[in-house]
């Protein structure tokens, strides 16, 4: 829905822009990657996430020390977003969320899973649709027990919370 008349080139491309910066903020948190976390946020941007409520450039502090001394693995999956254009330059945008989360306690692996929305603010500043204030919504959560692997499972490639991951090659 757009609640402003926007040219439809540039409406297109200010879609892609602003879920591509929500796809690097997802893998910012995977990777543990404080670098493209901190660069999906304009300066001074507020995170609201529950845990941390403050400036973004807290919450994503809080969240590498945390990511990096608990879970063993992490995934953050993106479903649909509804963007809605307050002007030219600036937007709401809702967008689900799952989470996924390889934990490590006195019983054995868990999963700790997710499911929400990120309700963010976004405006474009030089150029770039960032992260003005971002509120994050639990709809639910599961705690999951029980194998973690499959036969064969150790053959594929593995991920890892560093630049060594795959998914940084460039080959």
């Amino acid at each position: 829905m757009t609640m402003v008349d926007l040219d439809p080139v540039d409406e297109l491309l200010a879609r892609e822009r602003i879920r591509d910066t929500l796809a690097q903020y997802s893998r910012g948190v995977d990777r543990c990657d404080a670098d493209l976390l901190k660069s999906v946020y304009h300066p001074g941007a507020l995170d609201l996430h529950g845990s941390v409520d403050g400036p973004a450039s807290d919450y994503v502090d809080y969240l590498l020390e945390k990511m990096l001394n608990g879970p063993v693995a992490t995934q953050h999956l993106l479903g649909h977003s509804s963007i809605e254009f307050r002007s030219a330059d600036s937007a709401h945008v809702e967008t689900y969320y799952l989470s996924y989360h390889l934990e490590e306690d006195a019983e054995g692996e868990r999963i700790d899973s997710t499911g929400g929305r990120y309700c963010d603010e976004f405006t474009l500043r030089d150029g770039a649709w960032k992260i003005d204030r971002r509120t994050v919504v639990v709809d639910w959560t599961l705690v999951s027990r029980g194998v973690m692997t499959f036969p064969g499972s150790d053959r594929f490639h593995r991920g890892s919370r560093s630049h060594d991951d795959p998914g940084y090659r460039q080959d």
